[in-house]
């Protein structure tokens, strides 16, 4: 079995995946998903989160240490947890040997207002300095990430318990964007495998910074014409698939 390590963006948790896990694992040959949170999300929500992407990954890194889960691993991963990946793979390159990227943005390779769109900013903005309550929240991230899904009244309950039942404070918040806003990669790529995802119609990354990133990287690219920012949301067996058309390249023979 490969391991595969899932990592989710600002503020998810492991539940968001929802049933995406299950669909990756019965697509994609001998994969065997651990899905981990970033500290101050979903189980970890009483930690604080670190100013640092670098702090993340070495946090993940260290779970699955205390797990007993032996590198090397596979990170598919989206946004925030995108950097944590990329900068995972930089620190300790021999534990990495692939990467999915989805829908991510990194600097220098493209500016601010493409990294996140300005309109999804000043909601995001809003929401952490005002707050909301659970279902206010859940809406108005569903709307930024997926364009869809059309079960949206079943997502935002299940979404609003998620939220409730592990909160995650408006300072963890703050630490998260600041963390994503100042991280920047290495000009040169990393040595694991790369496979970047984008979609089309991200209202919260520009499609244009995984186009920025492919090409500073020489990196491959594939992107959904009409899913969201959510896309394993959005499309989860076009993901699926999009991996595994990408092992079958790289490794005809298996």
């Amino acid at each position: 079995m490969k391991t595969w390590i899932f990592l989710r963006g600002l503020t998810r948790e492991t539940r968001h995946w929802g049933d995406f896990v299950d669909t990756f694992e019965r697509i994609v040959p001998d994969a065997r998903v651990v899905t981990i949170d970033l500290p101050g999300n979903g189980r970890l929500n009483h930690l604080v989160s670190p100013c640092s992407v670098r702090e993340m990954a070495t946090c993940c890194r260290e779970a699955l240490i205390r797990r007993g889960i032996a590198p090397p691993y596979n990170l598919l991963a989206m946004s925030l947890g995108a950097m944590v990946a990329v900068a995972w793979a930089y620190a300790w390159p021999g534990e990495v040997g692939r990467c999915v990227l989805i829908n991510t943005s990194l600097r220098p390779f493209s500016p601010f207002h493409r990294r996140l769109r300005p309109d999804a900013c000043l909601a995001l903005l809003k929401l952490a300095l005002v707050g909301g309550s659970a279902a206010e929240w859940e809406e108005r991230i569903l709307f930024l990430t997926s364009r869809l899904r059309g079960d949206a009244a079943k997502l935002l309950s299940e979404w609003a318990g998620f939220r409730t039942e592990h909160p995650v404070t408006r300072a963890n918040v703050w630490r998260q964007l600041y963390a994503a806003a100042r991280y920047r990669a290495p000009g040169e790529k990393p040595a694991a495998a790369l496979l970047i995802l984008a979609s089309r119609n991200d209202a919260l990354v520009h499609v244009g910074c995984s186009q920025d990133l492919a090409a500073a990287w020489n990196g491959e690219l594939r992107i959904h014409p009409r899913a969201g920012h959510d896309l394993p949301l959005d499309d989860g067996q076009w993901v699926a698939a999009q991996v595994v058309n990408w092992l079958a390249a790289r490794n005809p023979s298996s």
